[in-house]
C-alpha cells in the first residue's frame, strides 16, 4: 500500500454535556497513538440515528463521558493500525466502522476504533451506504430472526415509515411475514403503500385502536416491536390476542412504556426490550460474519437506506435540526471535510 500521510490533527464534533445538540463545537483534535488492536479509520460519512438523538440528550445508556466526540457508526478507511494481525489485516480497506464502548465516536475526520468494530465493506457497497449499513440493517434481520424463532406469521412494527421500518417491511415481503405497520401521518400511510406494504394503520385516526385490535386477531399477531413506548406500548398490549408480546427498541415518544396489569396477569401478555450491542454481544465470531455478510448483499435493495440530504461537518447542529423536523424520508448524513469549524 502506498504510504499515506497521518496528519498531526483532525477536526472533530464534540458535546460537552448531555444537554442537546446547543452543547456541540468543532475542535481540532490530536491524533492518538494506537493500541495493538485499534485501527484509524478516515471517516467517509455518519448517519444522524435515534440512538445519537438520545446519546445527545444523556437518554442513552452509555459509559462515554463528556467532553466526547458522538456518532455510533460510519464508515471509511483504515489509514493505520497497531501491531495485531487482525488490525494490520485491515489496512487501506474500506469499512464500517463503530465507536468503542468508551471514548470517541465517529462524528469527526478521523476516529479510532478497535479492528473487530471495523467491518470490511464489499466493493458493490458505497461509503454511503456503508455508513448506514450497521444500526439499521443489523436490527432488520435481528428482529427478522426474532420473528421466524417465534414461529410468528404476521407481526407488528410501529415508527413503520422511518428508515428501519420500511427497511424491516421489505425484509419481510421477501421472507413471507406479513407486517401491520403503524404510523402517525396520512403522508406516511401512503409512503409505505407505494413501498407494497399491505397493512398500514395511522394512529392519530379515531378508530385506529379498534381497527389495530381486529387487525391483530385476524391474523393472530402475537409480536410487536415497539420504537415508541408510552401510551402506544399500552395500546399493542391490548390490542393483540393473548400470550402476545411487545419487544420495545426505542423511546421516541419520550414516555414511559404504559401496559394494563390485567393483560400481563391474566392474558399471559409481555414487554420485553431490545438492545442490538448486547444481541450481537451474544454471537460468536462464525455467527456474526454470517450475519454481515448476509446484510452486505441485501444492502443494494432490502436494506438500503435513502439518503435525504447531506451535511458537511461544519452544519451538524443545523443537520440534526433537520432531523429533528423530519425523520422519515431518508437519512442525514454528515460528510467529512477537512478543517471545518464552528
Amino acid at each position: 500500500m502506498k504510504q499515506i500521510q497521518i496528519p498531526e490533527s483532525y477536526s472533530a464534533v464534540v458535546l460537552d454535556s448531555f444537554k442537546g445538540a446547543e452543547n456541540l463545537r468543532i475542535e481540532l483534535r490530536p491524533v492518538p497513538e494506537l493500541n495493538p488492536n485499534e485501527v484509524l479509520v478516515k471517516v467517509a460519512a455518519s448517519p444522524i440515528n435515534p440512538s445519537d438523538l438520545a446519546f445527545l440528550e444523556g437518554h442513552y445508556d452509555s459509559k462515554k463521558r463528556p467532553p466526547v466526540v458522538p456518532g455510533f457508526e460510519g464508515s471509511g478507511t483504515v489509514l493505520a493500525t497497531g501491531k495485531s494481525m487482525m488490525a494490520r489485516n485491515l489496512l487501506g480497506k474500506r469499512v464500517a466502522c463503530l465507536s468503542q464502548d468508551t471514548g470517541d465516536g465517529v462524528w469527526a475526520e478521523y476516529m479510532v476504533t478497535t479492528a473487530k468494530l471495523a467491518l470490511p465493506l464489499h466493493r458493490s457497497v458505497s461509503l454511503e451506504q456503508g455508513a448506514m449499513s450497521v444500526v439499521n440493517p443489523l436490527t432488520a434481520i435481528s428482529f427478522l430472526e426474532i420473528a421466524r424463532k417465534g414461529g410468528h406469521k404476521t407481526v407488528v412494527q410501529t415508527a413503520a415509515a422511518s428508515t428501519l421500518g420500511r427497511m424491516f417491511s421489505r425484509l419481510c415481503q421477501t421472507e413471507g411475514i406479513r407486517v401491520i405497520n403503524i404510523v402517525r401521518h396520512k403522508s406516511h400511510v401512503e409512503l409505505l403503500n407505494k413501498q407494497g406494504a399491505e397493512i398500514v394503520l395511522n394512529s392519530s385516526e379515531s378508530e385506529f385502536q379498534q381497527k389495530l385490535s381486529d387487525v391483530c386477531h385476524q391474523y393472530g399477531s402475537r409480536l410487536a416491536f415497539d420504537a415508541v413506548a408510552g401510551p402506544l406500548s399500552h395500546q399493542l398490549i391490548e390490542a393483540m390476542p393473548p400470550r402476545s408480546k411487545v419487544t420495545v427498541y426505542g423511546a421516541l415518544s419520550h414516555e414511559l412504556v404504559m401496559a394494563n396489569p390485567g393483560q400481563l396477569i391474566f392474558q399471559n401478555k409481555a414487554i420485553d426490550g431490545f438492545w442490538l450491542t448486547e444481541s450481537l454481544a451474544k454471537k460468536n465470531l462464525l455467527q456474526f460474519l454470517k450475519i454481515w455478510r448476509r446484510t452486505q448483499k441485501l444492502l443494494l435493495k432490502e436494506l438500503k437506506s435513502d439518503i435525504r440530504i447531506k451535511y458537511p461537518l461544519k452544519e451538524v447542529k443545523t443537520a440534526i435540526q433537520d432531523y429533528q423536523k423530519q425523520m422519515t424520508g431518508g437519512k442525514v448524513l454528515l460528510v467529512m471535510q477537512k478543517n471545518q469549524m464552528i
